[in-house]
């Protein structure tokens, strides 16, 4: 709490800053690769790792396959839980996540499902179990070396993941240990207005969210445009990111990236019958990596402002040092 209130005073000198303040002077690196070299882990869970060729089983396996991407370096770092979109793998964003991690962050996430119907309880449950493993079993899993600070925790999804993680903030499943960071990447909460997946998640009552933490929403401009007649939107009107912003309470940050879609923070190369349907069903940027970059970068700013007490790279993106990518929107509420 501490760190929540010292950094919304220090946004909150600098909004109040005239346009020619030190704002304009500050630089940011967060969109570069960051100075820890990273290594990805993939973990199989509880119900398979009995049936894994790994020996020795885990002394306490997670109740879902993760994909944990941490620095090589010995040291203490925060750690981010980031739930992967609709139907997707969560290696699909191992370029995302090792871009986030080598900026001091483990990231942890979960391999939800591998089919799912409309209903997302079970995932809302699934990671807040994963959450609550955190405190006894990521330690069996990670260097002696490189320690977990699980007072430092943010939360993070895409698409619908980012659905599913408003509505473990919002208490929709219990778990143990806080978030402090809460971020939406193009979140959506269903088909259009009026017809929301269960459990809906808007309310459409602006800033009705009550959420003791920081949040984040970071929206796609060409997500709610159709890639061809035959496909819906992939984040349309009236259950996207406008909507999960408008019921934000401060400190609550908001951009919206031009001219990039809803899948452009994917890796490059997305293996197999999915991995070639993220390039076909929604509308897309030229490339992926700018987007990547930009939403790698403007998450480790939030991260190290509201977990670490480090507002100057976040005060820089909303001064207008936006890295590799032109935005549509930028707003902020105290």
């Amino acid at each position: 709490m501490k760190t929540l209130e010292r950094t919304r005073k220090s946004l909150t000198n600098t909004v109040t800053m005239s346009s020619s303040s030190a704002i304009a002077t500050v630089t940011t690196t967060v969109f570069e690769v960051g100075k820890h070299t990273t290594v990805l882990q993939k973990v199989e869970s509880r119900t398979t790792c009995c049936t894994a060729k790994a020996s020795p089983p885990l002394p306490v396996p997670p109740p879902k396959p993760l994909l944990i991407v941490m620095p090589c370096e010995a040291g203490e770092f925060p750690l981010l839980v980031f739930v992967h979109g609709y139907l997707l793998y969560n290696s699909f964003y191992s370029q995302l996540l090792q871009h986030i991690a080598s900026h001091g962050f483990i990231v942890i996430a979960p391999q939800l499902y591998l089919v799912a119907g409309q209903d997302s309880s079970d995932e809302i449950k699934s990671v807040a179990a994963t959450t609550n493993w955190l405190s006894e079993g990521l330690h069996h899993l990670l260097p002696p070396y490189v320690k977990p600070n699980l007072s430092k925790l943010g939360l993070a999804g895409h698409s619908r993941g980012g659905k599913t993680a408003f509505a473990l903030a919002l208490e929709k499943a219990a778990t143990t240990l806080k978030f402090s960071a809460l971020i939406g990447v193009d979140p959506v909460d269903g088909m259009d207005k009026g017809k929301q997946t269960p459990p809906p998640v808007l309310t459409y009552v602006p800033h009705s969210f009550d959420l003791d933490m920081a949040t984040m929403v970071i929206g796609s401009g060409l997500g709610e445009l159709k890639k061809n007649p035959l496909f819906p939107p992939c984040a349309p009107e009236g259950v996207n990111h406008k909507d999960f912003f408008k019921e934000c309470k401060g400190p609550a940050s908001y951009f919206v990236v031009k001219d990039y879609g809803h899948l452009d923070m994917l890796d490059d190369d997305t293996e197999g019958i999915r991995g070639k349907a993220t390039y076909c069903l929604c509308k897309n940027g030229k490339s992926r990596e700018p987007m990547r970059k930009f939403i790698g970068g403007v998450v480790v700013a939030f991260m190290k402002a509201y977990l670490g007490g480090d507002s100057s790279d976040l005060m820089a993106i909303k001064g207008g040092q936006t890295g590799p990518v032109e935005l549509q929107t930028v707003e902020y509420v105290l």
